[in-house]
């Protein structure tokens, strides 16, 4: 049984060196070629998926003695395996990038174009953000000052009420 695992080794060591390869090649590419490219590593990253299930099925059947050395390298191989798709992955997104800049035209001045804009609207925005700070810096104080003269014409008022009423009831009855 461990002889079947050993040939997978060697399928998978075979396969991920030409998907190796290909993922390498990918960003130096482009049109048609590089579209077949990709499909054709996708398409060989899932027969290595395959034999990493046949290598799984074969350690299950292992005696337990020597399944953790099996288990330990099958393991491996899964991180390989991982890495495998993380650089294929990345090797897609720099290929859809590319894409993308064929499709909307990646000037330079119109890169520039855009920057100097963003950085006018940054700007107007400040402007306008310090504004409105201002503005309700105005209103906080006008509320207050405004409360504070109600405040006190009303405290003055009422004063005046009491000593007023203090007064009256000290002065003598008037003489009828």
């Amino acid at each position: 049984m461990s002889s079947d695992f050993e040939a997978y080794e060697q399928d998978f060591g075979t396969a991920t060196a030409e998907v190796t390869n290909k993922i390498g090649r990918i960003p130096k590419l482009s049109g048609e070629e590089k579209t077949q490219l990709v499909l054709n590593v996708d398409k060989q990253l899932e027969e290595v998926r395959e034999l990493l299930e046949q290598m799984d099925l074969e350690v299950r059947e292992i005696p337990i003695q020597s399944r953790a050395m099996y288990n330990s390298r099958l393991k491996s191989y899964k991180q390989e395996m991982e890495k495998l798709e993380k650089d294929f992955k990345r090797s897609r997104i720099a290929y859809s990038d590319e894409v993308r800049n064929e499709l909307l035209g990646d000037d330079a001045s119109s890169s520039e174009n855009q920057r100097a804009h963003l950085l006018d609207n940054t700007e107007k925005l400040e402007r306008s953000s310090r504004r409105l700070e201002a503005g309700y810096q105005i209103a906080v104080e006008t509320v207050f000052c405004d409360r504070f003269t109600h405040l006190s014409w009303g405290g003055l008022h009422s004063q005046f009420r009491r000593k007023h009423r203090q007064v009256t009831a000290m002065a003598p009855a008037p003489y009828l």
